[in-house]
Formats: C-alpha cells, sequence, structure tokens
C-alpha cells in the first residue's frame, strides 16, 4: 500500500483513548481521519477529513459510515456482504484496502487507501479509527498487516502510535503499562522485546523478556531480574541507552568482543541464549529522567533493523516513558497515603467482655486516604469512648485535618469528665481559630459497664448518620436522638445528649455517609438497605458481621471513603 501524502503529517502521541475525540487532535494525524463507536456511526472526524470528503463535520457526525461513505467504482452503494472494512470492524482487527472509493458530499467518488484498527471509545467501550487518502498508486489488494512482511507503511505507524497512547496512559498500574507495551510490539516489530528499568534506588532490573511464539507471548523469567550497574562511560547499546545518550542498533557480533562492564556480560548471555540476529534499543524516559530503555529484535522474523526503524521505536518508548512515569508516582503517593493513613487510624483499646472491630475503605478515586475517621480509647473513670467523624473531603488535606480533630477531642474527653455534649461543644470552639478544617460531622459516646452487668450508651450526634443498634435476635433502631449541628458552623447552640441501655449480645454501627450515601438515591434508601443487611447479618461472628456488611451495603459506585466500628455486647451474665 502507497504511503499517504507526507504534507503536514504531524506526531500523533496526543491522541486520548476516549469518546471526547476533539477534531483538533484527530488533525494532528495529517491525514484524512475519523472515529466511529460500536454501530459504525461515526463520532469524531478531523479536518482532512471533511476537505477529502467534501462534507462538512455536522453530515458526517451520527451518520452510519457504510451507507454514507461505501461505494463501488461507478458511485453504486456498496453491498456490507462484499464490504471488507465491516467485515474487519465486526470482527474487531486492524486491516487495510488500496483502490476503495468513498461517496463524496459533490457527488463525485473519490478513490482512498484506508487503515481500520480497534479504538477504545471510553466506558469499556470498542469504536474504531479510520485513517484514509488518496493513493498514489491505486492497486486493487486487500490485506492484514503481516507481522514478518515488509516494514510499517505510514498509516500503519500512525495506527500504531495512535493505540500506544490509547493503551498505556489509561493505566496507573506499572506492571500492566509493560505487559501493554509488550503486546503493541510484539510479534509486530519483532518476536524478542526487553525492557530493562532502572528502579529508584539507581539499580538496574530486567523487568520483562518475552518471546512471541506464532500469537502466544512466553515470559522468559530465566533472563528477568537484577541487571549490574549502568557503567558511566560504555559505548555498547543498552549502556548508551540507559544513560539516556542515543537510540542504537546491536547484532550478536556486538557483544562478542570483551566485555567492559557486566551488563555487556549480560547482554552477550541473551543474544546467545535468544538467538537474536538484530535488535534496536532505545531508551524510556520521562520529561525528568532515564526511566530505562527498550530492546526490541529479531531473531525468526526476517531482516534487520535499520537507521531508519529507530524514530518509530523513539516514539512508542517516549509514550511508554510518559505513562511508566505517571504510575510510579501515582503508587508513590499511593505508599505516602497508605503510610499516613496506618498512623493516622488507631488501634482499638482492648475492654473485658467487649468486642470491637474497625474497617477503613479509602475513596476510589483520590489518594486512598480522607477526611472519615474512627477512634476509640480508655478514658480516666475506666469508661470506653467512642467516636466515629467525617472532615469534609477525601485527600490528604481532608486526612490532616482528621487528625487535628481526634487528637483535639481525645484531649478534650481525656481532661474533662464531661458528658459527650460538652465535650463536643468545646471541639466547635476550637475548631475555626485552632484548625484547618472546614466542616466536619460527628458523633461522640460513652461507653459505661453498669454495676447489674447492663451497659450504657451516652452520645450526641453533630450532623452526623444516626448510629444503627441491632439486637441479636435482628431487631434494628436508629439512635435518632441527641442530634445537633455540625461543626465549623460558627454557631453556639446547646448540644444535646441521649442516653440508652443496649440490650445483652446486641451490635452497635457506627459509621461514615459513604457507606449509605449513593447518587440517584435518597439517604433513606440507603439507611433502610444498611438496616436491612445488618438484621440479617445479626447472628453472624463479629468480623464476618462487619466485613459482609460492608460488601453488601457501601453502593457499587461510591466515591467516598467510609469508616466504621462496630462493637458487640457480651451476653447476659457473660465474664466481664
Amino acid at each position: 500500500m502507497a504511503g499517504p501524502d507526507h504534507e503536514d503529517v504531524v506526531d500523533v502521541g496526543a491522541l486520548p483513548p476516549s469518546a471526547a475525540v476533539l477534531p483538533e487532535t484527530l488533525d494532528a494525524l495529517g491525514t484524512g481521519a475519523y472515529v466511529v463507536d460500536e454501530q459504525g456511526c461515526i463520532i469524531a472526524v478531523n479536518t482532512r477529513a471533511e476537505k477529502l470528503l467534501a462534507r462538512p463535520a455536522q453530515d458526517l457526525l451520527g451518520n452510519d459510515a457504510h451507507d454514507l461513505l461505501h461505494r463501488d467504482p461507478h458511485g453504486q452503494p456498496l453491498s456490507r456482504t462484499q464490504c471488507v472494512m465491516r467485515q474487519a470492524f465486526h470482527a474487531g482487527r486492524t486491516a487495510q484496502a488500496d483502490a476503495e472509493h468513498f461517496a463524496r458530499g459533490d457527488g463525485s467518488v473519490l478513490p482512498v487507501s484506508w487503515l481500520i484498527t480497534p479504538y477504545d471509545i471510553g466506558d469499556q467501550r470498542a469504536g474504531a479509527l479510520v485513517l484514509f487518502h488518496t493513493p498514489v498508486r491505486p492497486q486493487a489488494t486487500v490485506r492484514q498487516p503481516d507481522p514478518a512482511a515488509e516494514p510499517l507503511t505510514e498509516l500503519e505507524r500512525l495506527a500504531l502510535l495512535a493505540e500506544t497512547t490509547g493503551s498505556l496512559t489509561s493505566t496507573l498500574d506499572v506492571d500492566e503499562a509493560l505487559q501493554r507495551l509488550v503486546n503493541l510490539v510484539v510479534p509486530r516489530l519483532g518476536d524478542w522485546v526487553v525492557i530493562d528499568l532502572i528502579t529508584e534506588r539507581d539499580e538496574v532490573w530486567r523487568a520483562a523478556v518475552v518471546h512471541a511464539d506464532g500469537d502466544t507471548l512466553v515470559h522468559h523469567e530465566d533472563l528477568q531480574g537484577p541487571m549490574p550497574p549502568v557503567p558511566d562511560e560504555s559505548p555498547m547499546p543498552l549502556s548508551r541507552a540507559l544513560r539516556g545518550v542515543a537510540s542504537n542498533l546491536a547484532g550478536p557480533e556486538t557483544y562478542r568482543r570483551e566485555p567492559d562492564s557486566g551488563i555487556a556480560v549480560e547482554q552477550r548471555r541473551l543474544f546467545e541464549t535468544t538467538g537474536i540476529h538484530s535488535a534496536a534499543i532505545t531508551p524510556i524516559r520521562s520529561t525528568r529522567e532515564v526511566l530505562g530503555a527498550l530492546t526490541v529484535g529479531r531473531a525468526e522474523k526476517p531482516g534487520n533493523f535499520t537507521s531508519a526503524d529507530l524514530p518509530l521505536l523513539e516514539d512508542i518508548a517516549r509514550r511508554a516513558g510518559l505513562a511508566l512515569d505517571n504510575a510510579r508516582l501515582y503508587q508513590r503517593q499511593r505508599k505516602v497515603a497508605e503510610t499516613m493513613q496506618n498512623h493516622l487510624l488507631p488501634q482499638m483499646p482492648h475492654v473485658p467482655g467487649l468486642q470491637m472491630t474497625v474497617r477503613y475503605l479509602p475513596a476510589p478515586d483520590a489518594s486512598q486516604v480522607g477526611g472519615d475517621w474512627y477512634d476509640a480509647f480508655t478514658l480516666p473513670e475506666g469508661v470506653t469512648a467512642l467516636a466515629v467523624g467525617d472532615v469534609v473531603g477525601h485527600d490528604l488535606e481532608a486526612a490532616a485535618g482528621m487528625a487535628q480533630l481526634r487528637n483535639m477531642l481525645r484531649a478534650y474527653a481525656w481532661s474533662q469528665q464531661d458528658p459527650p455534649s460538652r465535650i463536643v461543644e468545646r471541639l466547635d470552639e476550637a475548631i475555626v481559630p485552632i484548625t484547618d478544617v472546614p466542616m466536619a460531622t460527628l458523633v461522640f459516646a460513652r461507653l459505661e459497664a453498669m454495676q447489674d452487668g447492663r451497659w450504657e450508651l451516652s452520645w450526641t450526634n453533630a450532623g452526623h448518620p444516626p448510629p444503627l443498634l441491632v439486637t441479636r435476635d435482628g431487631l434494628t433502631e436508629y439512635l435518632t436522638e441527641g442530634h445537633g449541628i455540625l461543626l465549623g458552623t460558627g454557631a453556639r447552640a446547646p448540644r444535646p445528649d441521649a442516653t440508652a441501655l443496649l440490650p445483652p449480645g446486641s451490635t452497635l454501627v457506627l459509621y461514615t455517609d459513604g457507606l449509605i450515601e449513593e447518587a440517584g438515591h435518597s439517604l433513606d434508601d440507603g439507611l433502610n438497605r444498611l438496616r436491612q443487611h445488618a438484621a440479617a447479618l445479626a447472628h453472624r461472628p463479629l468480623a464476618a458481621f462487619t466485613d459482609q456488611l460492608l460488601r453488601r451495603v457501601r453502593p457499587a459506585r461510591n466515591d467516598d471513603d467510609v469508616a466504621l466500628l462496630a462493637l458487640r455486647i457480651p451476653h447476659q451474665g457473660a465474664h466481664t
């Protein structure tokens, strides 16, 4: 297939994997391009396509691409059963053809060469990207790209780069990004791929050695693992790539000379074991540093790499570098957040006769830590203090505010043997002048074992969802008394207290709103769902009760973190 018109050809690195493909983004492809959804209807088109087809975008968008465009050489509609592009589209494979024909808006027929490739349009929907241009040599041939054939055409190169961008930028997992990189380059460009990464401690790790045996990818773990350090002055290809100097070509003869470093020894072993007769090695860079090197090799695949192959591999490696850098930054942030969370959320005290479990689930799209929190601690008089609260937000700033609030509450509760309402009033008075907390909700309670063996709960509620009491027989009651306004409003209204005796064997559940709130549903829907499942689980051991309650009640599309504290009162006469 002839290459496209090279006029105004621009890189496609920014092509996004979503349905919201902007026309100006497709314009960067430098050839006619449109995207279709899973039904084959056009959802995006670039300016080049509008000019070639003599149709404005509004005449193209929303129309079935086959019905609107595909014609035979005489301008007659092309049967769907005879349309090679439509067959490839429904099979979800890449295909291309020369000497095809599209209908133009002025009634004429445009000879075209086209390439179609699967394209992720978002929300796990599979569409397709179509690239087309007016061919220089019309030849009535139709084929699928053959990995062992001649070098990629310009359209195939553009399609590969578009696929690379979409595939690598849609994950924040390093291992997944590496696997996707492997799938992109073999067997299309070679039958071996090697990925060496530089770790955060400046060590080299051979992360992947993969052989494409037909359609099967075989991972050679015996060739993976730690590597010798990168030499400062070595002229050998991999060493230069790992220093970010340049891309290089290599073959078995490259490493037959006397090795100048440990890396050269490992490279000789790699070439001897794999049988690679030609390799291209290019640095993997981010905007800040060199992250590693990508090696694509050919053993069974005929032909040697040449310097003309390096720009494509460099483009792929650059996209891989950006994706890996983003994934590493995300994982670093998550590790910091998890460490912070482990320090902020306390261990539960041991109270004789009382069972207690706690759980914290982070917001799925935030930094794995947030403003929801729980606490339990023993007061000087032997009473157990309980708290569950929620600071506005679910990021590191909210977590820092949560830590301030929790520590202040502990200090007030420990130093002043007052009812819960008075403790929370003083906490509310101090929030604005002392902390960075904008607003927060809170349930603070005191749980005391009475001399007759019963347990008494006294509490106050500052704008928080009400605690749920579940008897051992499955009767449920929301403790709605003692309710006042949330913290941080500046109002100085008195706060009420409430008191209740907790039945033997009953379970008390304190939780945050992430457990019950769901978009499109009322708060009552969530409260009823919690009540129903808690009653059904009342007979389960407390740990299983808590885990199952979270699994069943938390909405699937929840975007908030959840803190939950559950405790079970001893049976009557149990030893305390």
